[in-house]
């Protein structure tokens, strides 16, 4: 049912609207550019200033306000609404050096400063061997109690520094309260300024000037031109003082957004500070406290470790030196008191001196032999030559 639903064809009743949707053909591919259009403005309904915005007390004082102002005082027309103006202008330099003095950057550069601390809080290399455990583990606990109270004293002053500011800020929002409460009387007065100004501008204009150009035009005199000339003049001059009161009054009517915008910003802030002393903070010194609990419980476990590694390695020397010491008894315990590699070193030394002896004994004796022969020749020699002497 659904693929013939997708397939009924659209019925309308415009024809126009049917041909839209066919593709127009063109060779000019710049006549299928068209210019963006602008997206519509919402239209905006000017607000008029009346005495509908005012209650019956100030559309009265309004009016009887409005009948005390002379025109032909050129005094009066410059100072009209002055004071309003220097009111609305003293506002505006309290809030701008209410937004000048406010500099939290040392405690953004604090915060910034301790999270790079809370990074490398705890970070130590690792040392081999059972002593260098040990050691290892001491120095790294002191090092890790010592980034402890390094950081905890940061998080103390920052805790300071955030409360200052914290009470700082909310004497701000009671005074943006009081700054508006200011600003909307100000801008009530110069309503009322305006609004009693214009009533009045166009009461002269609608029978004073009329009356004034009437006799000027009737007696021809000219100070009586003259009279209805400067009464122009100054009705120009105070339409211009109004039309700077309405810029005033504008100025005004932006001060109280901008003024409650000022009051938010510190509200959050304020709220910001809050959650940081009671969340964050408390937080951070809780995670601490868990790193060092659990770098002891660490350090425990890696002691018991090494100790069970230990006990371990000396129980399988133990066995080892047992076994070579049982072996090399039971070898000693099976060995004759004299070897018989000895004994037969010792005959074959024996044997040997003998076989010498007789040697040298032959040698002895052979020599005595040749030497008694040796003997006997030169004995028959000596005799014959004593013959030979006698004769």
């Amino acid at each position: 049912m659904a693929d013939e639903k997708n397939t009924i064809p659209e019925l309308t009743l415009t024809p126009s609207a049917a041909q839209e949707a066919v593709p127009e053909l063109t060779l000019d591919p710049a006549a299928q550019e068209q210019p963006a259009q602008e997206p519509e403005k919402p239209e905006v309904t000017p607000v008029q200033m009346d005495e509908n915005l005012l209650s019956d007390a100030e559309k009265q004082a309004v009016a009887e306000f409005s009948k005390k102002i002379d025109l032909t005082d050129s005094q009066l027309v410059l100072q009209y609404g002055a004071a309003a103006q220097k009111n609305v202008a003293g506002f505006s330099e309290n809030a701008l050096n209410s937004v000048r003095t406010k500099d939290l950057g040392e405690v953004g550069k604090s915060l910034s400063d301790l999270v790079v601390e809370l990074k490398d809080f705890g970070e130590e290399e690792e040392k081999k061997g059972l002593f260098g455990l040990f050691k290892k583990t001491g120095s790294k606990l002191e090092a890790m109690k010592a980034q402890y109270a390094k950081v905890e004293a940061n998080v103390d002053k920052i805790v300071r520094e955030l409360e200052q500011h914290q009470v700082t800020l909310l004497k701000d929002v009671a005074m943006f309260d009081q700054m508006y409460e200011l600003n909307l009387k100000y801008y009530k007065e110069l309503t009322m300024y305006i609004l009693a100004g214009k009533k009045r501008l166009e009461e002269v204009r609608a029978t004073e000037l009329p009356a004034l150009k009437a006799k000027a035009e009737a007696t021809g005199a000219q100070e009586d031109a003259q009279a209805y000339n400067d009464l122009v003049q100054m009705c120009e001059r105070f339409e211009k003082k109004i039309h700077d009161l309405e810029l005033t009054r504008m100025i005004s009517i932006q001060m109280g957004p901008q003024t409650r915008l000022l009051q938010n910003n510190d509200t959050l802030m304020v709220e910001k500070i809050q959650s940081s002393l009671v969340n964050t903070i408390p937080l951070w010194k809780s995670q601490m406290v868990l790193a060092l609990g659990l770098e002891h419980g660490r350090q425990a476990t890696a002691a018991q470790s090494a100790v069970t590694e230990m006990t371990n390695e000396l129980l399988k020397k133990n066995a080892d030196m047992l076994k070579m010491g049982t072996i090399a008894t039971a070898r000693e315990a099976e060995r004759s008191v004299v070897d018989i590699e000895t004994l037969q070193h010792t005959n074959e030394q024996l044997i040997s001196t003998l076989d010498e002896v007789l040697n040298i004994q032959k040698e002895g004796a052979a020599k005595r032999k040749a030497a008694e022969a040796e003997l006997g020749r030169i004995e028959g020699e000596l005799k014959q030559k004593l013959l030979e002497l006698r004769t």
